[in-house]
């Protein structure tokens, strides 16, 4: 699943084509996703501009001049490709050309700047949704999100107090949605690789001391991400249709029986399973 650099990544994708931009057309090519689209969906969108497109969680949410937001989940396997409609393809803008939709093409939004913008999820656990503007933040899919670890309100402070008495492992707890918004399992591995800390260490028990040195090593492994374009390994593809980079980066996830990256170290990363879930660390130096 595409977690929040991959999202992040194709929101950056997304929106010099879609914000200020007008949706003149809308293709539904089924009647739902994960769950039924909302009714007279493609009524509703047709006609409305873009204002802002921002990104909460694993969320990309589009508010329009309508007062409505459109929330959009890439699921499993969804991907948002950019393809030129025709008079905007001078600019250069919009690189990846599609003529007809495909099999998986499932949504198809036509914007005023000439892009074509499709979803595409050959599994279909995506989704989308509209809701009142004002109301976004209430909506079932968002209200009990955590902080966004790239904003300010993710600080070593808020994660003490959350993870206070916890029995859980530190692993479990950083991709519990409710403390904090966005990780997933590639990034919580890397991160707890970088401060030495080991996916089965009770939450509880971490010093203050390694939960200052984990917020910022989650914040760098992000950004980091981010700039590389997420990571592709098997579905997720960035507006353009190209691969994301940060995979070749990696220090312990997918790195089982190869030898840890940190100098000075000799042990050799492993893999274990926690809550159904790979989690791979490095034998040597995480405790």
């Amino acid at each position: 699943m595409p977690e929040l650099p991959e999202v992040e990544t194709v929101r950056r994708g997304l929106e010099p084509v879609m914000t200020g931009h007008r949706i003149v057309r809308v293709e539904t090519r089924r009647p739902d996703l994960r769950w039924p689209f909302p009714p007279r969906m493609a009524e509703r969108l047709t006609g409305a501009s873009v204002i802002t497109l921002r990104r909460r969680s694993k969320y990309i949410l589009a508010d329009l001049d309508t007062r409505e937001t459109l929330i959009i989940h890439l699921g499993m396997s969804g991907r948002m490709l950019i393809s030129d409609g025709g008079p905007a393809r001078a600019l250069g803008e919009y690189v990846h050309e599609r003529e007809t939709p495909g099999k998986h093409d499932h949504v198809v939004l036509e914007m005023s700047g000439g892009a074509r913008i499709t979803f595409n999820d050959a599994r279909r656990f995506g989704a989308m949704d509209l809701c009142p503007t004002a109301a976004v933040d209430g909506h079932k899919l968002l209200a009990a999100l955590g902080p966004e670890p790239l904003g300010n309100e993710f600080s070593a402070g808020h994660l003490v107090a959350r993870l206070a008495g916890r029995r859980t492992p530190i692993k479990a707890a950083l991709l519990d949605q409710t403390i904090v918004a966005g990780l997933g399992n590639i990034y919580v591995c890397e991160a707890l690789w970088r401060t030495g800390i080991h996916p089965k260490r009770l939450a509880g028990k971490l010093s203050r001391a390694r939960i200052e040195a984990l917020v910022p090593a989650i914040r760098d492994v992000l950004v980091e991400a981010i700039e590389a374009g997420g990571s592709s390994l098997r579905d997720y593809r960035q507006t353009d249709g190209e691969l994301g980079y940060f995979q070749h980066s990696f220090a312990a996830y997918g790195r089982e029986g190869e030898p840890c990256r940190r100098d000075g170290c000799t042990g050799t990363i492993r893999r274990i399973v926690q809550s159904g879930r790979s989690s791979f660390y490095c034998g040597g130096c995480q405790r």
